[in-house]
């Protein structure tokens, strides 16, 4: 909220308090520290399960089969960068994003590295630490009516903590999880249906009602965590049903046709559109679950590999350079910081699977990509040995990938949150890639 929506809403007096919660000094102290700059917003394109960067984004052109794989590498629009040629239409928008081809994680198990590559810090079923978008979420309060963060999939392994959610910050900094198929027929979200004896005029009414309550036990006894972390709850679930905001953001219908079909007509593709709207209507940090098949882990190509990936690059690659070129047409990449990236990568040599060669979990090295929100796009930071089995150069580890991303949105890592009388800092390693800004 700026100083003119703040009077638009009658805030005429300094110690008023606008609908949102502000005071009229807050939201001068909010101009003054932001230095008027936009807020960063994040669309992460999860692959689950490990995408093979041998076959992607680091391709081994001189080494033998085993390890070269099937694919060629490919030019792309920015001299000396090579792709594979499997990804035509990003390779005609590479100027548009940055690749890391050093990285490493500590983990190469499915469960830890989904909730290392989406914190930056290892898995602690204790004390987890939030994800990148709850910390947005709790450092960069929401204002617009629509949910601040959304989980396009669920992603969580039975066995391990759910990767991104809010972690010792608490339950009410999870994502909003949509779990249903954006590309669906009967495509909806059940959260925005209203009980059917109950109009819109009532529910507003007992949102002023509930905060009205909220006030005066706030001012006369002391409340229970649970019960604070009830009322946000209830007050987001009538926000959202009240909101036409939030509504129409998920009403894929209002795009055109060609634009669906330059994103593709799939789960990912259509994902990746609802992802835009969503950032359109002001929500902050979107997570889409980035192919799904016979399970969530759709990346973990331990046989068949190029099988699997003649079905999933193709989509890949529409969706991703679709969201690329739709977000630079609507002048909205430079304050949309777009993250493609699995949880780590393959390994280097292909394995002699009975049911055709795959490639296994390799933590030690992997590629990501990093477009839009204020970095420097067309760059290569790093590289892998001739095997692409580790960094050669510029090695890039997961905190230091997430302290990066936290330096995009403006956030502090350092930051504490007191957990059973313990003082926790969000993210408590991790060196920026200043390269990228």
């Amino acid at each position: 909220m700026n100083r003119r929506e703040f009077f638009q809403f009658g805030g005429l007096a300094l110690g008023a308090i606008s609908p949102l919660g502000l005071s009229l000094s807050e939201v001068l102290a909010r101009e003054s520290s932001s230095g008027g700059k936009k807020p960063i917003n994040v669309i992460f394109m999860f692959l689950q399960g490990g995408a093979s960067h041998h076959d992607m984004y680091d391709m081994k052109p001189d080494m033998p089969d085993e390890i070269r794989g099937k694919y060629q590498s490919a030019s792309t629009n920015l001299p000396g960068m090579q792709l594979s040629d499997q990804l035509p239409k990003l390779s005609r928008c590479a100027d548009k994003f940055s690749l890391i081809r050093s990285m490493h994680s500590y983990s190469s198990e499915h469960g830890q590295g989904d909730v290392h590559i989406m914190c930056g810090s290892p898995e602690d079923k204790n004390v987890q630490a939030p994800g990148i978008g709850a910390v947005l979420s709790w450092q960069q309060k929401q204002q617009a009516a629509v949910p601040p963060f959304v989980h396009l999939g669920n992603m969580k392994h039975p066995a391990h903590s759910a990767p991104g959610y809010g972690g010792f910050l608490g339950r009410t900094y999870n994502p909003f999880l949509i779990n249903q198929d954006a590309d669906a027929p009967d495509f909806a979200v059940k959260e925005f249906d209203g009980a059917p004896d109950v109009d819109v005029n009532r529910l507003s009414g007992r949102t002023t009602l509930l905060r009205s309550l909220d006030r005066y036990q706030a001012a006369h006894e002391t409340q229970l965590e649970f019960a604070i972390s009830q009322d946000k709850f209830r007050e987001q679930a009538l926000n959202l049903a009240t909101s036409r905001q939030a509504k129409e953001a998920f009403d894929l219908s209002q795009e055109p046709d060609r634009l669906r079909d330059a994103y593709g007509r799939n789960r990912v593709g259509q994902g990746m559109l609802l992802a835009r709207r969503l950032i359109e209507a002001g929500v902050r940090f979107v997570t889409i679950q980035g192919y799904v098949d016979t399970g969530i882990y759709a990346w973990d190509h331990h046989w068949g590999i190029f099988s699997h990936l003649e079905r999933q690059l193709p989509i890949y690659d529409s969706s991703y350079s679709a969201l690329l070129n739709d977000l630079a047409d609507r002048g909205l990449l430079d304050t949309t910081l777009v993250i493609t990236a699995g949880e780590f990568g393959r390994t280097p040599k292909l394995n002699n699977d009975k049911k055709g060669p795959g490639r296994d979990h390799w933590g030690r090295c992997f590629s990501l990509t990093l477009g839009g929100g204020g970095v420097k796009t067309g760059q290569v930071i790093g590289s892998s040995d001739k095997f692409g089995a580790v960094p050669a150069e510029r090695p890039v580890s997961v905190p230091d990938f997430v302290a990066t991303v936290y330096h995009a949105l403006g956030l502090d890592p350092h930051k504490e949150f007191v957990v059973q009388g313990r003082p926790m800092k969000m993210l408590p390693q991790g060196e920026v890639v200043n390269e990228l800004f």
